[in-house]
C-alpha cells in the first residue's frame, strides 16, 4: 500500500479558522489554502499506509481519556532566526496541548517521533515569505484575539496535491464527533471573504 503522510491537529474552528487561513493567504504564503487553520499535535509524520486502523485506535484512546478544555489565542509571536514562522499565540490551552501530544507520541504508541524543536503550541499565519511579509503577518494580527472550547483533535492526511484533508474527528471523553471545524480550502474554492475584523 505504500506510505502516506499524516498529522495530528486541533482545528481552529469558524470563524477564526477561515479568517486567518485568508490572512495567511493575503500575507502571500502559498500553502495557506492546503492546510486548515490549526494547533498542531502531531508534525506531517509519514507512516505505513497499513499501520493507519493502530493509529486510528491510538488516536480514539487518546481522546478517550481527554476533556474539553478553554482556548484562547492573543498576538502574535516568531520563531525567526531560529525558523522562518510567525505565529498566533496560545495564551489559554497550551498546557492542555502539551498534554495531547505527549499522549499522540507515547512511546507505547505507533507515532513515536522525535520533534526537530521543543514543542511550543501556536497557529502558524506566516512561513518561509519574504521577511517583509512576516513583519507584516507579526504586525497586522499584533492585536488578534479568539477563544473557544475545544472539544475535539483530529487526523489528517496530506495529499498529492499538498492538501491537508482531515480523515477522522476524535472528540474528548469518546463523545460524538464535533462540526465546525475549518473548511478543506483549495485555490478553486476559496471561502468568502470574512467580515470579521481584529
Amino acid at each position: 500500500m505504500g506510505t502516506v503522510t499524516l498529522g495530528v491537529s486541533i482545528a481552529v474552528p469558524e470563524p477564526y479558522g477561515s479568517l486567518l487561513q485568508e490572512r495567511r493567504a493575503g500575507f502571500g504564503d502559498p500553502a495557506a489554502h492546503g492546510i486548515p487553520t490549526h494547533v498542531t499535535l502531531l508534525p506531517p509524520t509519514e507512516v505505513d499506509a497499513t499501520t493507519l486502523p493502530t493509529i486510528e485506535a491510538h488516536l480514539a484512546s487518546v481522546a478517550t481519556a481527554g476533556r474539553p478544555f478553554p482556548m484562547r489565542l492573543y498576538g502574535t509571536g516568531t520563531f525567526r532566526p531560529l525558523s522562518p514562522v510567525v505565529f498566533v499565540q496560545v495564551v489559554e490551552g497550551a498546557a492542555a496541548c502539551t498534554w495531547l501530544q505527549k499522549r499522540v507520541r507515547d512511546a507505547s504508541g505507533p507515532l513515536v517521533r522525535e520533534l526537530q524543536f521543543p514543542y511550543h503550541p501556536h497557529v502558524t499565519v506566516a512561513h518561509g515569505i519574504s521577511e517583509e511579509a512576516m513583519d507584516r503577518a507579526y504586525e497586522e494580527l499584533a492585536d488578534y484575539t479568539a477563544h473557544w472550547s475545544c472539544a475535539s483533535f483530529g487526523l489528517y492526511e496530506q495529499g498529492a496535491d499538498g492538501v491537508w484533508r482531515m480523515l477522522h474527528e476524535y472528540a474528548f471523553g469518546g463523545g460524538t464527533e464535533i462540526t465546525g471545524v475549518p473548511s478543506q480550502s483549495t485555490p478553486a474554492d476559496l471561502p468568502a471573504t470574512s467580515s470579521l475584523r481584529q
